[in-house]
């Protein structure tokens, strides 16, 4: 699945760039709404996500595509692949800016996990 989101000004940090906190609340949501509507019938709660590494510097106007798929299937949890690249507008070019792998735990109406 790909969506995309528009960075506005209100998501820069003190340089003038996108804040890394406001991309990992995205990549966690995005993720979360991309397994949500693959699994409807289960409730996900993010578990883990295995890397923070920002690639490049997001300038206000850029619009983000996040490419997200399921990599890992185990008997309880999800694991997502989010694949995030930016393209300023009036440019044709994507520029690779974060990937990251986001685990979600099914779980029951309790909050226990739950079989998938």
């Amino acid at each position: 699945m790909d969506t995309f989101t528009l960075v506005r000004p209100e998501y820069l940090n003190h340089f003038g760039y996108l804040f890394g906190g406001q991309l990992l609340k995205w990549v966690d949501e995005l993720a979360w709404l991309f397994v949500t509507r693959e699994y409807p019938d289960k409730m996900f709660v993010t578990r883990a996500m295995n890397n923070i590494d920002f690639k490049t510097k997001v300038k206000s106007g850029s619009i983000l595509r996040f490419h997200i798929h399921v990599v890992k299937r185990g008997k309880s949890s999800l694991t997502c692949c989010v694949e995030v690249f930016a393209q300023y507008p009036g440019t044709k070019k994507e520029i690779f800016v974060f990937s990251n792998d986001v685990t979600f735990v099914n779980i029951d109406k309790n909050g226990h996990k739950s079989i998938l």
